[in-house]
């Protein structure tokens, strides 16, 4: 059973009617950028439980969770009217593989994500570790319209700190916007826009593609790039170019 301890909450931000940040200060062991913690509050008797990656670097006492509000669930509506110096039960460990040390070596590092998904990559790009292996990274934030893209200007502060070896693109799927692309990740891949966009190919021989985010999403870019890009699965017993997470 996981072990539990109580947590502050220092900050809840809002940045959408349905997407918001919480920030808390809770006494956890150390974890790997790119796992997850479990969040928790007794309600009614019963304590209910989410997973949710951490946002911010290992190195960060603020422990930093990305959220979509659920109108109807049981849990992230009530995170949302927390404020700070309410408290919140976390898991004292965290847990996942989707960290750096589960990646081959590539020339090029694709980071795709929808949503809040895009929590794993800015926890890993913020602490900085074992980056030096990769040549390039590219992070791409795919999301349904331009409001939703709540961590650009991290994303682009981490541009700039990485000198030229961090592209970011954003994708929106709902609207045109200006510096994004439109469509959905994997239909840009098909059709080559997301490389032709970003500057770089996308392939079995350079690269390493990890992925996070709404599971139809996955599955098919998954699909798109074993059809077009002879792209695989990654399994420690089977090295391949594909590294995933479902984010529910």
């Amino acid at each position: 059973m996981a072990d539990w301890v109580n947590g502050k909450v220092t900050q809840v931000e809002q940045w959408t009617d349905g997407l918001f940040s919480i920030t808390v200060h809770a006494p956890i062991d150390t974890f790997t950028a790119g796992q997850f913690a479990k969040l928790a509050l007794e309600v009614d008797g019963e304590r209910v439980q989410r997973a949710y990656s951490y946002v911010n670097a290992p190195s960060d006492p603020n422990l930093e969770f990305y959220l979509v509000t659920v109108p109807e669930g049981k849990l992230s509506p009530r995170l949302n009217q927390l404020r700070p110096g309410s408290e919140v039960m976390v898991t004292k460990e965290a847990a996942g593989f989707f960290v750096l040390e589960e990646v081959p070596e590539c020339d090029t590092l694709w980071m795709l994500a929808t949503g809040t998904a895009i929590g794993p990559y800015l926890s890993i790009l913020q602490e900085g570790k074992d980056l030096e292996r990769f040549k390039n990274l590219v992070l791409v934030h795919a999301t349904r319209f331009a409001r939703d893209l709540s961590y650009l200007p991290l994303m682009q502060q981490l541009q700039q700190r990485y000198n030229g070896k961090l592209r970011i693109q954003t994708v929106v799927s709902r609207e045109d916007a200006a510096g994004s692309l439109t469509g959905r990740v994997p239909a840009l891949i098909e059709d080559g826009r997301l490389e032709a966009a970003v500057g770089l190919p996308l392939d079995a021989e350079t690269c390493h593609v990890m992925l996070c985010g709404n599971p139809q999403m996955v599955r098919d870019t998954q699909q798109t790039l074993k059809d077009q890009r002879q792209m695989r699965k990654h399994l420690r017993r089977k090295p391949g170019h594909m590294t995933s997470e479902h984010y529910w």
